[in-house]
């Protein structure tokens, strides 16, 4: 896989071995935006634990799956959202209110859009899990 957009490759990766019913995957190569994300949807309890194992040609992350995502992936473009704007697209990506999250680059980090609703931000939308 040479395609460009690493975060896209991951999380097509996760959602992959989440269907076939695997239990681990492994992720190379890595990002900062990578790492993040995975953290948070760790916090979410989407994913079990992970683990960096470094090599000669950079990091890889080897990823222990729950079974527990229906679905994730990156969106493209990456759309800006205004701090009171993520209603239209909780209704575009995420199948459910309440139900997913959309994980949105902000000026102050990376956070789930219902941190980033709280804190009153906006940013750019980059994927969404459920």
């Amino acid at each position: 896989m040479a395609l460009n957009d690493t975060l896209s490759n991951a999380l097509s990766k996760i959602d992959d071995c989440e269907r076939t019913g695997k239990k681990e995957v492994l992720i190379v190569p890595t990002s900062k935006i990578i790492k993040r994300i995975l953290e948070l949807m760790n916090e979410r309890h989407y994913l079990g634990n992970y683990e960096l194992t470094k090599t000669n040609r950079g990091e890889m992350i080897k990823l222990n799956l729950l079974g527990k995502i229906n679905k994730c992936g990156v969106i493209k473009p990456r759309f800006s959202v205004k701090k009171d704007g993520f209603e239209k697209f909780e209704k575009r990506f995420l199948p459910a209110q309440n139900f997913g999250v959309l994980i949105v680059s902000t000026s102050k980090g990376i956070m789930i859009h219902e941190e980033a609703r709280e804190k009153g931000l906006g940013g750019k939308l980059l994927a969404y899990v459920y």
